[in-house]
């Protein structure tokens, strides 16, 4: 396994699901990890697992819908570690809504922090990698972005607007060995998932149902996105810049084996 020993991490919306997932793999192989969120509860159990995991982390709580708290998250990673080398992009909202039907301010609140939030973050820490020679941005996306389901509008073009922003700022900041990678992230069993299946009324079976739709018999799971980003993340793509890989059991756009 790669080694994050000396490295210090931000991985938005840490505090539960994929996030937390993510956190507490880059602490198990040395990284120092700001954890971000807004659940003291959900802060506090993942500080414990990246205690457990051997690693040092702290909780810094923002709303990056804010445009001024993306700055402030990065600045008080620098403060407290003095230093940066690793953003991770999570934190998303997936509120629903079709063409039709979203409100103006589901559409402000979801790009707000599912696009506006990763570019500021991303322009905030540029001085904070060039001062330790380089770093490693990488955007959590989804296979939204390609097309994605008619309820899920705002977010699916958010996850669109990123797999852009991903390329275009990994195009630029090469010239100061910053990477920008983006991994567009399938069906995914987190909490978060569970409870949302669950206000859509598919009650206690939904997972079983879901599960036989999947080739390999499961959904993904955080850990397996985390194995993603520790790749994108470490010196295993050091050359590796403005990649877009789709971590999901179908090919996008193929009809499933069912």
């Amino acid at each position: 396994m790669p080694s994050l020993s000396g490295r210090v991490a931000i991985v938005t919306g840490s505090t539960s699901g994929i996030g937390r997932g993510v956190a507490v793999r880059l602490a198990e192989l040395g990284a120092r990890v700001v954890v971000h969120g807004r659940s003291e509860e959900g802060a506090r159990e993942t500080l414990d697992a990246v205690t457990k995991a051997g690693g040092a982390s702290a909780w810094y709580r923002a709303d990056l819908g804010r445009a001024a708290e993306c700055r402030k998250l990065v600045d008080f990673t620098a403060q407290t570690f003095g230093a940066l080398d690793i953003l991770v992009n999570n934190a998303a909202l997936t509120t629903r809504g079709d063409i039709e039907h979203v409100s103006l301010e589901v559409v402000d609140a979801v790009l707000a922090v599912n696009l506006r939030a990763p570019l500021l973050l991303t322009q905030a820490a540029i001085p904070h990698f060039q001062a330790r020679g380089g770093g490693s941005v990488v955007n959590i996306g989804s296979i939204n972005a390609y097309i994605g389901e008619p309820k899920l509008c705002v977010y699916s073009v958010s996850k669109g607007g990123l797999m852009t922003l991903t390329k275009n700022t990994a195009a630029y900041l090469n010239r100061y060995k910053i990477r920008v990678n983006q991994i567009n992230v399938g069906w995914t069993l987190t909490e978060g998932e569970d409870r949302v299946k669950r206000l859509e009324g598919k009650g206690d079976e939904w997972l079983d149902e879901a599960v036989r739709t999947r080739p390999w018999g499961r959904l993904l799971l955080p850990g397996d996105v985390a194995s993603a980003v520790v790749y994108f993340a470490s010196d295993e793509s050091a050359l590796v810049t403005g990649a877009v890989l789709d971590l999901e059991q179908y090919p996008v756009g193929a009809p499933p084996n069912w």
